[in-house]
């Protein structure tokens, strides 16, 4: 099931991307890179549990941050959606991966009733060489996947 939720979020990110014109390379992904990105996901994961709607919002790309218009519809629409993400158990990230136009961070989540969770975090450099979040899917995750 996993592998499938890869695919299936890899094809739609990159379709995203494409269209959003991020470009047809590639980025690359340094280890100061892969660092960044999993600082940018561990914030906002922290910003959530911290109920710091605001701070949560500003790890969104401009695009997200257009579509959501404000920090509190924003932090309603996680509470809502992906509750899983606010205050879970625990958290053990993956290595980022760069591929198709795009750069993914998957996480696996276990919220409180013991539940497991991947989620996919897309994230794009900014023209200030940041990284901020354009998007995440989650699904529910088996314990034969791998950390």
């Amino acid at each position: 099931m996993f592998k499938a939720l890869v695919l299936a979020v890899s094809l739609g990110f990159a379709s995203f991307a494409s269209f959003a014109g991020s470009g047809a390379a590639d980025p690359e992904l340094t280890p100061k890179d892969a660092r960044a990105v999993r600082a940018v996901v561990e914030a906002q994961l922290k910003a959530l549990a911290n109920q710091n709607s605001t701070l949560a919002f500003a790890y969104a790309t401009p695009e997200i941050r257009h579509r959501f218009r404000d920090a509190g519809q924003f932090f309603e629409m996680v509470r809502g959606s992906y509750p899983m993400l606010i205050r879970p158990a625990s958290v053990s990230f993956m290595r980022p991966e760069a591929g198709h136009g795009v750069v993914v961070q998957a996480v696996q989540f276990r919220d409180r009733d013991g539940h497991l969770w991947r989620a996919l975090y897309e994230l794009q450099r900014q023209s200030d060489r940041t990284w901020r979040i354009n998007g995440c899917a989650v699904a529910a995750d088996d314990e034969s996947s791998t950390t």
